[in-house]
């Protein structure tokens, strides 16, 4: 769903003044140092922080992590699957973008955009370094955290050459900890599927393995949104601006190929919904419905990639089946 350069697609990153880093980049000794950390930090959790470094004040050449303010509630562990507001800053005072800053094109008052994401040490969206992510791991619900250090110790070899940043120059990050959970990757919609209403793709969902969707033959494909749940969940409302945690597979309804897959990418996966992370489709259809819908999508191009002409699904209707597991 587009969180990477080369898997998911149906996302788009949260933008960010200066690219620091490229895709390649990854973590090389976990968590990093406690303590010794040189930048000033004011604000409460849920605020948008001050970031000030004191003049002179040299970076550590080894990631630091500090707890700032300490939650109460459960302690995120790796491979949990998180929602974080952030704010970046250059020790030389350079902004580097947060979840605080409006988005092109959000709505005033409504939910910020956020990282939303699994806590590993390896690069899965280019809006947090692997070791700042990696250091979720360990905080309780509710904290606050920075991070800072080297552009060396915090990005290393993936460190992008066009940002203007040196690898000696320090950088600093602070995080809270929105939310968490433990997902079983394999979970699924669970419950008696409606049939699909007319003109709607075939949709079969075995166990473990991507949806299979058949796109009707010789139907042309609507030029509206289309949206049928066809397993009702339990579970509660899915809200804007809510980490909506699913088990999806999408194909073009051109030729019926699949194009993605969470199954291809280790199982459920989770992505913000209803701030414009993802495409237009996926927000108008999912926010309001409920966890445990298996909802079937299907997605015209103007709702979709349309508004991208050298994207590779531009001009394709896609055909989404997607279980909503949960929510963080």
């Amino acid at each position: 769903m587009n969180l990477t350069k080369n898997t998911r697609r149906a996302a788009v990153a949260l933008t960010v003044p200066i690219l620091l880093f490229t895709a390649a980049c990854g973590s090389d000794d976990g968590k990093g140092a406690s303590g010794g950390a040189v930048a000033k930090v004011e604000g409460k959790a849920g605020e948008k922080p001050k970031i000030t470094v004191p003049k002179g004040a040299k970076p550590s050449d080894k990631a630091v992590t500090k707890t700032l303010i300490e939650g109460k509630g459960d302690t995120v562990k790796k491979g949990d699957l998180v929602r974080l507001d952030f704010e970046a800053k250059s020790m030389k005072g350079q902004n580097l973008g947060g979840s605080w800053t409006p988005q092109p094109g959000s709505k005033p008052g409504g939910p910020r955009t956020q990282v939303v994401s699994e806590v590993t040490d390896q690069m899965t969206q280019q809006m947090l370094p692997p070791k700042v992510l990696s250091a979720v791991a360990g905080q309780k619900v509710g904290s606050r955290f920075e991070v800072e250090g080297t552009a060396k110790a915090l990005i290393g070899a993936g460190l992008n050459p066009q940002a203007g940043i040196k690898p000696e120059d320090g950088l600093v990050w602070v995080v809270d900890v929105v939310g968490a959970k433990k997902v079983d990757k394999k979970a699924k919609a669970e419950g008696e599927q409606a049939e699909p209403e007319d003109g709607l793709p075939e949709v079969t969902a075995p166990d473990g393995k991507a949806a299979k969707i058949e796109v009707p033959k010789g139907e042309k494909a609507p030029k509206d949104l289309k949206e049928q749940v066809l397993v009702k969940g339990k579970g509660p409302e899915v809200k804007a601006g809510d980490g909506l945690i699913a088990q999806y597979t999408g194909v073009k309804w051109e030729d019926g190929k699949k194009f993605d897959s969470s199954w291809d990418h280790g199982g459920a996966t989770a992505f913000q919904i209803g701030t414009g992370q993802v495409v237009q489709g996926w927000d108008k259809a999912l926010v309001g419905k409920h966890v445990g819908d298996r909802v079937e999508i299907v997605i015209p191009p103007k709702l979709g990639y349309g508004a991208s002409p050298q994207h590779e699904l531009a001009k394709n209707t896609l055909v989404f089946s997607v279980d909503i597991v949960g929510t963080v």
